[in-house]
């Protein structure tokens, strides 16, 4: 059905290293997510921290990638970002063309969020931040604003990466955050009004 789409929109999933974003990406996806993890290693213990992410077994080392066709002239593609800090560099060229870009927090690691804000506020690119649900402490939404120093004007949701109803909720808030920042006339207009099925 996606394949012969007239408009195409990339949305970026971003986030700290562990907060699930190969996750989201694969529980709405359409289609198979094509993914790049590779089983985590002795040696990348001295260069990745796994102290707070305790049982992972593999890591994003390029990007994962997954659609959603949402009428038969849309569809959304999914880019999740690597979260260690070595993989940065690809963050610039990914944010390329892209329509808007998901936060994914861990609220237990606030301070993991710094660098994907900071990167997608100095290229001017919409945003959302989902707090995924670890099961931990629940902080209020204003303390988690004022942890991340966020502007007003930037929606705030919490999620589960592992449904799929919970990550097309994120990608709607994402779609409607962007619309309503691009309203007039550098609106996308072809982005549609109905929700995801």
């Amino acid at each position: 059905m996606g394949a012969s789409a007239d408009h195409g929109f990339k949305i970026v999933v971003v986030g700290g290293f562990g907060v699930g974003k190969t996750t989201l990406v694969r529980s709405v996806s359409e289609i198979r997510p094509l993914n790049t993890e590779e089983t985590m290693t002795q040696a990348g213990a001295e260069v990745d921290d796994i102290q707070e992410v305790r049982g992972k077994s593999a890591t994003t080392v390029a990007f994962d990638f997954g659609r959603i066709t949402l009428d038969a002239r849309n569809v959304l593609y999914l880019f999740g970002a690597p979260g260690q800090e070595r993989f940065w560099f690809l963050w610039d060229r990914l944010f390329s063309g892209t329509l808007g870009a998901v936060v994914l927090v861990d609220t237990r690691r606030i301070d993991d969020s710094w660098y994907a804000i900071d990167r997608l506020e100095k290229h001017g690119t919409p945003f959302i931040v989902a707090c995924n649900d670890f099961g931990g402490p629940v902080h209020s939404p204003e303390d988690v604003r004022l942890a991340l120093d966020l502007d007003p004007h930037v929606p705030l949701v919490t999620c589960d990466a592992r449904s799929r109803e919970s990550g097309k909720q994120v990608l709607i808030t994402l779609v409607q955050h962007v619309k309503t920042r691009y309203a007039g006339p550098l609106a996308p207009a072809d982005l549609p009004r109905q929700e995801f099925v």
